[in-house]
């Protein structure tokens, strides 16, 4: 398995400052939480990861909700 570098946290880390750990799943897409020097855990953005399974109304939220995000101002001036 190789791991890029720049994705891997340590687990006392992760438990000390979970929200370090989130900006870096935002940033890089997921992240590698090493216990005891081996690679224990994946963490990963599941709106950006196409392994994870999901049913096909759990990825029309997903998708609805990221065109919403994106596109949040078009659509408060369409309404308007």
């Amino acid at each position: 398995m190789d791991i890029n570098t720049s994705k891997i946290i340590s687990i006392s880390e992760a438990n000390q400052n979970f929200s370090r750990v989130a900006r870096m799943v935002d940033q890089k897409g997921e992240i590698y939480i090493f216990k005891n020097n081996k690679p224990k855990y994946k963490i990963v953005n599941l709106e950006e990861d196409s392994n994870i399974d999901m049913s096909d109304d759990e990825k029309i939220d997903f998708v609805a909700a990221r065109i919403l995000r994106q596109y949040h101002r078009a659509f408060e001036e369409l309404a308007k």
